[in-house]
């Protein structure tokens, strides 16, 4: 039985466009956070917002656990200890497996360009040449210390769901992350923390139906930081549309 749709939800009128355009606009990876708390209001009322995101016959198939206090540092200490681990032996990758495969196999124009140029802008805005190994290490395991954001987020799907409720999930996730704004707030969603489910799902309390689909940091940005001056280039509208007549 269908429930009837809310009334205001038919009559709401936008008053402030530019709000919602701000909101979308303004929202960015940040990779450097204040320790300052986020209330538990807050993010509460993201993730009720977050949940109005559509979804194929409204399965709703998120789920989230959100990390706070001992439990975000707990997990940032099992993970950051793996993945020095691997680097020392790079055998043990092996041991560390995504549930399903975010990026391709084989990279192509114009992607590979546009990862390319991301990577290498980024890199350079913090002084980490190519041959910086340490340094890249350093920086790639700030994902796994959520930017030292004091939420961490972690988002899983059952296993059961097919491949369509990963867009519902990229739906919610943006829902999240454009919520978050609305709370003077940032995000940065963090696919790198896949490849470490083994360790991230028993920590949470997971069950063994769900797989990870991503991680998120969420706090307030750290406007002194220049890494959080890095924002990403969009190509127009015209390279990616057709219209049809």
């Amino acid at each position: 039985m269908s429930v009837p749709m809310n009334a205001s939800q038919v009559s709401t009128v936008i008053n402030d466009p530019a709000s919602v355009a701000a909101a979308i606009e303004s929202r960015f990876s940040a990779r450097a956070f204040l320790p300052k708390p986020v209330p538990r209001e807050a993010i509460t009322d993201i993730l009720r917002l977050s949940s109005r995101a559509p979804s194929g016959t409204n399965t709703q198939p998120w789920r989230a656990y959100v990390l706070q206090g001992a439990s975000r540092d707990r997990l940032v200490d099992k993970v950051c200890t793996a993945h020095d681990a691997v680097r020392a032996n790079p055998e043990l990758a092996a041991q560390y497996k995504e549930a399903y495969d975010y990026y391709p196999e084989k990279w192509v124009s114009p992607y590979i360009d546009r990862r390319r140029e991301n990577g290498w802008s980024l890199y350079g805005l913090l002084g980490i040449g190519k041959a910086d190994k340490d340094k890249m290490h350093a920086q790639h395991q700030r994902n796994y210390r959520f930017f030292d954001a004091p939420v961490g987020l972690i988002f899983t799907l059952d296993r059961v769901m097919g491949r369509g409720s990963l867009v519902d999930f990229g739906m919610f996730l943006q829902n999240t992350m454009v919520a978050a704004r609305a709370h003077g707030l940032h995000t940065c969603p963090q696919a790198a923390w896949n490849g470490f489910a083994s360790i991230i799902l028993p920590h949470i309390g997971a069950g063994q139906d769900e797989m990870l689909v991503c991680g998120m940091a969420l706090g307030y940005a750290d406007e002194a930081e220049p890494v959080n001056s890095f924002h990403t280039p969009r190509v127009p509208v015209e390279e990616f549309t057709r219209w049809l007549d």
